[in-house]
């Protein structure tokens, strides 16, 4: 099971334009504040990619106010987050081997850095309700090959859920707050 002590979310690139393009973009974004809110909640540290954010545009405005609370972006050239050195850098002082991980395009930025990740020996939780693509195919085909090389599927409440263990609580009761 994935535990809060061993875990980071990693958010990909969920930005300008093509944000609000993606499938279900409005529940797209919904889920991701939640996921990030409830990351926040376990003290989960977030790594928060941006994919050449000076041609790309800037993470959604809702999502950047709720993620600049505990962290600042990375910029990226690489469709993969793994090939930028900060990643890398903060994965291996934070020394945690379970990501969660989150974002667009479920196909390309979030599978090759899931792939990547993999080979580096982490385990990956892909938050199936908080991913997406511009075609609703691509979303379910990038899922798919990320299964089929090992990662483990998940979505936003399951995961929150599993990382509370227990109905009770005063962070229990946050969390109920923040899912309905």
């Amino acid at each position: 099971m994935i535990t809060a002590a061993q875990s980071v979310l990693m958010i990909v690139d969920v930005q300008g334009k093509l944000a609000q393009v993606m499938q279900q973009s409005t529940l797209l974004h919904q889920k991701l504040a939640v996921l990030i809110q409830g990351a926040q909640l376990f003290d989960i540290p977030i790594i928060w990619l941006e994919q050449l954010p000076d041609k790309l545009g800037h993470t959604s405005d809702e999502l950047a106010h709720i993620l600049s609370k505990t962290t600042q972006p990375i910029a990226k050239k690489h469709f993969s987050g793994w090939h930028c050195d900060e990643v890398k850098q903060q994965l291996n002082a934070l020394n945690r081997h379970q990501v969660i991980l989150a974002g667009i395009e479920t196909h390309v930025c979030v599978y090759q850095t899931c792939q990547d990740l993999q080979a580096n020996d982490f385990q990956v939780h892909v938050v199936n309700d908080a991913v997406s693509s511009r075609e609703l195919e691509n979303k379910t085909l990038g899922v798919q090959m990320m299964l089929n090389d090992g990662a483990k599927l998940t979505n936003v409440e399951s995961l929150l859920f599993e990382l509370q263990h227990v109905a009770q609580g005063e962070r229990f009761k946050a969390l109920l707050k923040l899912i309905k």
